[in-house]
């Protein structure tokens, strides 16, 4: 991976958040491809339970300061960046009071995931690709974690299709177990819609589950990673019909191969 642009969106990445599934290998991963002389950048929420100063992290002025639109209100995008000690790994985090500043990450302390989570969705998607924009940094690969990152595939295909920047851009979803057994906000779809979005694109978020969210990330990704043991069967049956490149789960100790190889030979070819 030497010298390719590999740009990593996740929903959570350790150690700034607890081991999951998801937060290890949003680590691992872009870990892997720094080793291997690969240019990486890491996005992720900067959730109110991140300690800003253990972790050090510091707002980035230059690139903070625009407003971002979500479903017409503006919402101020704050820009805060910290460094995973030993790695030389810059991980970038996208801010906002009114999203983000709670102590908690995706639910309340009852387990009720939070009303706004869709619009911190949307929020999260146009922030990164506003930032990488501010970056001018074009990435090869754009591989995405994690369901609160998930409408990112769907708004550089739809949203952003005309910016040159990710011309050339593939987009990789690894899909996971379940993660969330309800629903969001009943109004998403039309939160989304608000941006132009074609109703056609997003008929499975009339219902907005964990899975549906899913569907609409491997529509709108070049190529799918199966990030968990047991994902949604309904989901399996969505890979194998999606006519698309598709990596089976590969244990954490023993991805790397698997993982470089499925870049370079069915992404980037």
């Amino acid at each position: 991976m030497k010298d390719k642009r590999i740009l990593y969106v996740s929903s959570e990445v350790v150690p700034y958040l607890p081991e999951t599934e998801i937060s290890s290998m949003s680590f691992e991963t872009p870990r892997m491809v720094n080793q291997q002389g690969g240019q990486i950048r890491i996005f992720m929420p900067r959730y109110g339970n991140i300690n800003e100063r253990r972790h050090q992290l510091h707002e980035v002025i230059r690139l903070s300061g625009i407003n971002l639109v979500i479903n017409d209100l503006d919402m101020p995008l704050i820009i805060k960046v910290a460094s995973i000690p030993k790695e030389r790994i810059q991980v970038y985090f996208i801010d906002n009071d009114e999203y983000f500043k709670r102590k908690a990450t995706l639910t309340d302390e009852e387990g009720n995931l939070f009303p706004d989570n869709d619009e911190r969705a949307i929020f999260f998607a146009k922030g990164v690709i506003e930032t990488v924009k501010k970056l001018n940094w074009s990435p090869d690969i754009i591989h995405v974690h994690g369901w609160l990152a998930s409408l990112l595939p769907l708004y550089l295909k739809q949203f952003y299709m005309d910016e040159p920047l990710f011309n050339e851009s593939k987009i990789v979803t690894s899909v996971y177990s379940q993660s969330f057994s309800d629903t969001l906000n009943k109004d998403m779809i039309n939160k989304i819609k608000f941006d132009n979005i074609n109703e056609s694109a997003i008929t499975a978020l009339d219902k907005p589950t964990y899975t549906n969210l899913m569907k609409v990330a491997i529509d709108n990704s070049d190529a799918l990673i199966v990030g968990s043991e047991e994902i949604p069967s309904e989901l399996e049956s969505y890979l194998e019909s999606c006519k698309k490149p598709v990596l089976g789960f590969q244990e954490k100790e023993e991805f790397s191969e698997a993982y470089t190889n499925f870049y370079n030979e069915s992404v980037l070819n």
